[in-house]
C-alpha cells in the first residue's frame, strides 16, 4: 500500500473525441507496470454503451477494463465512477460507482445530480490513491469545450482535483492537427493551460522529416514540447470504446465463412462479436439499417440499449421479416437485447425501456420479455450448455463464462433454454436457466459468450461443416493471443516513439 500523497496522477486529454486517449492510457499503464509500479487507470465520467461487469458485480466502461488489463490489475468500479449510457431523447442511464442511479436528461444531470456525481468521483479517486503508485487518468472529448467549462466532470476540473499533469493527444489523421493543438491551448484558462506538460501527435502515416518544421513551430506557439509522434498501426486489434469509433472500424469481411452482424441504432457491448473476426477464414459483415443482409452463413443480433426502439426500427426497415425468413435456413443468434427481439413479445407497460410501450418481437423464439419487474441485473455469470440442435455441440458440458447487464426478464414457452445457470441471473432471478433455442435460432443474456473459445469454435466449425469445409477443431485461440500481443505492441510503440528523457523531465517523474 502506498501513501495517497505520494501517488502520481497523469491525465491524458485529447484535442477531440477518438484522438487516441484510451489507447495512450493503456500503453502508459503497461509501460509503468513493466517497471514495477502498481498502476491504475481512471476515467471520472465516461459516456459509452460498451460496458462490462467487474468481479464485485459493478458496471464500468469497457475501455477501463482494457486499461486495467494493460496495467495487470483487476478491473474495479472505482476506475470509472460515473458511466453514462445513452438511451433516447437526450436521456441517459447514469451508473455511479457501478450501480444504476436512474435515467436522467442532460439538464437534470447537470443541475440536480452533478454534486452527487462529483462526490463519487472524489471518493473513487481517493480510494485508488490508497492502493496505487500511479493513476493514469483519461479525459473525455476535448477539454476546450468552452460552453461546458463550468460544469466539467471529465477533464480539467478533475485534473485540478487530482493535481494531475496533463498530456494532450492530437489526431493527425483527421487533418488540421496543429490548429487543433493551438486552438485547445487558446481556449483554455491560463491555470489549466499550465497543466499541459507535453503533446503527443497520434495516427501519423507520413514522412516525419516533413512534419518536423511544424512541430518546432507549434512548440514555439504553445510553449509546450511535442513528446512524440505515434505511427498509425493497423496491426493493433483492441476493443473499440463506443459506437463512434465503431463507425471507423473495418472488420475483416472476406472469408470462406461470412457472419452477418446487425448494427442496431443503439448497439451496445459490440465487443461481444470481436472474437469471431479472428476465427480462421471467417469474415464479419456489419449490416447497417437500410442495407441488404445479403448472403451470410449466420446472423447475430447484438445487444442494444433500447430493444423496443431498435425492434421498431428493424420492423419499419423490413429487416425483421427478412431475419425471420433467414432463420429457417441459417443460424440466427441474439445477445441480450438481440435475444429479446427474437422473442414473441416485449412488454413494457411501465414505459421503463422507452415511450413506445409493449410491442411484438420477431416471434422466432417462443419467449416473452417484460420490463419494470426487477432492478437491473449486473453480474458476472457462468453456465453450461444444454444439449440442443448441435450448433454448439463441441462445448456441451463445459462451463461458459460471461457477464449480464439487463433490466428485462424473459419467460419461455415452447422454446428450450440454452444454458443451465451456475452463477448469475439468466432469464429471470432463480430461474436456473438462461437464453432459449429453437431450430437454428438461439439467444442468451450472457455478454461475452463468444469469448469462450470452445463455444466459439464449435459454432464456426458447424458453419464450416454445413458448407462442406473441413472443420478445424480446438487449436490455438487466435483472439486471446492477438489481444495480448496488441497490448504489448501498443506499449512498445508508444515507448519507442516517445522522447522518454523529455517525458520524465516534464512530468518530474523518474520512470
Amino acid at each position: 500500500m502506498v501513501s495517497s500523497d505520494k501517488t502520481k496522477c497523469i491525465m491524458v486529454q485529447g484535442t477531440a473525441s477518438n484522438a487516441g486517449k484510451s489507447v495512450v492510457v493503456a500503453a502508459l499503464c503497461r509501460m509503468f507496470a513493466q517497471r514495477g509500479y502498481r498502476v491504475s487507470p481512471f476515467k471520472s465520467q465516461n459516456m459509452s454503451l460498451n460496458s462490462f461487469t467487474t468481479r464485485e458485480n459493478r458496471e464500468i466502461a469497457m475501455a477501463q477494463v482494457l486499461q486495467a488489463e494493460a496495467a495487470r490489475v483487476e478491473p474495479h468500479h472505482h476506475m470509472n465512477p460515473v458511466l453514462l449510457k445513452p438511451k433516447e431523447d437526450f436521456t441517459s442511464q447514469v451508473i455511479v460507482q457501478g450501480k444504476p442511479a436512474g435515467d436522467m436528461n442532460f439538464y437534470h444531470y447537470q443541475h440536480n445530480f452533478r454534486n452527487q456525481a462529483l462526490k463519487a468521483i472524489k471518493e473513487s479517486l481517493d480510494a485508488l490513491k490508497k492502493d496505487y503508485d500511479i493513476i493514469v487518468m483519461e479525459g473525455a472529448g476535448s477539454p476546450a469545450e468552452i460552453n461546458m467549462l463550468d460544469v466539467d466532470l471529465a477533464n480539467m476540473q478533475i485534473a485540478r482535483l487530482a493535481d494531475a499533469d496533463v498530456i494532450l493527444v492530437a489526431d493527425i489523421d483527421k487533418g488540421g492537427v496543429f490548429a487543433s493543438i493551438a486552438g485547445t491551448f487558446q481556449l483554455l484558462p491560463p491555470e489549466d493551460r499550465q497543466r499541459i506538460k507535453g503533446i503527443i501527435i497520434n495516427k501519423f502515416r507520413g514522412n516525419l522529416d516533413i512534419l518536423m518544421p511544424g512541430i518546432r513551430q507549434i512548440e514555439d506557439i504553445v510553449g509546450v514540447p511535442v513528446l512524440g509522434v505515434l505511427p498509425y498501426d493497423q496491426e493493433l486489434k483492441l476493443p473499440e470504446e463506443d459506437s463512434a469509433s465503431l463507425s471507423e472500424r473495418k472488420y475483416r469481411s472476406s472469408g470462406k465463412i461470412t457472419i452477418g452482424v446487425m448494427r442496431l441504432p443503439r448497439i451496445s457491448n459490440f465487443t461481444d462479436i470481436d472474437p469471431l473476426e479472428y476465427e480462421p477464414e471467417v469474415g464479419v459483415k456489419l449490416i447497417e439499417i437500410g442495407d441488404e443482409i445479403g448472403k451470410v452463413d449466420a446472423l447475430i443480433i447484438p445487444g442494444t440499449r433500447n430493444s423496443i426502439s431498435d425492434m421498431v426500427t428493424l420492423d419499419k426497415a423490413g429487416l425483421a421479416h427478412e431475419i425471420k425468413d433467414l432463420a429457417m435456413e441459417i443460424p440466427v443468434f441474439g445477445i441480450c437485447g438481440g435475444y429479446q427481439m427474437l422473442g414473441s413479445k416485449i412488454m413494457d407497460n411501465s414505459l421503463k425501456e422507452s415511450s413506445i410501450g409493449s410491442i411484438d418481437g420477431m416471434g422466432i423464439l417462443d419467449v416473452k420479455t417484460s420490463f419494470g419487474e426487477i432492478e437491473k441485473i449486473i453480474s458476472q455469470s457462468q453456465g453450461t450448455l444444454i444439449r440442443g440442435n448441435g450448433i454448439f455441440k463441441g462445448s456441451e458440458g463445459e462451463i461458459l463464462r460471461g457477464y449480464e447487464l439487463h433490466e428485462g426478464i424473459s419467460k419461455l414457452g415452447e422454446s428450450k433454454p440454452l444454458l443451465r445457470v451456475l452463477q448469475g441471473c439468466g432469464n429471470y432471478p432463480q430461474s436456473g436457466f438462461d437464453g432459449a433455442q429453437d431450430g437454428l435460432t438461439a439467444g442468451t443474456y450472457f455478454h461475452g459468450i463468444f469469448h469462450n473459445f470452445h463455444f466459439r469454435r464449435s459454432f464456426t466449425d458447424y458453419l464450416r461443416e454445413v458448407k462442406g469445409l473441413e472443420t478445424i477443431g480446438y487449436q490455438e485461440d487466435h483472439f486471446q493471443e492477438l489481444k495480448k500481443f496488441s497490448i504489448q505492441r501498443l506499449s512498445d510503440l508508444v515507448e519507442d516513439n516517445l522522447d522518454m528523457d523529455s517525458f520524465q523531465e516534464v512530468l518530474h517523474f523518474n520512470i
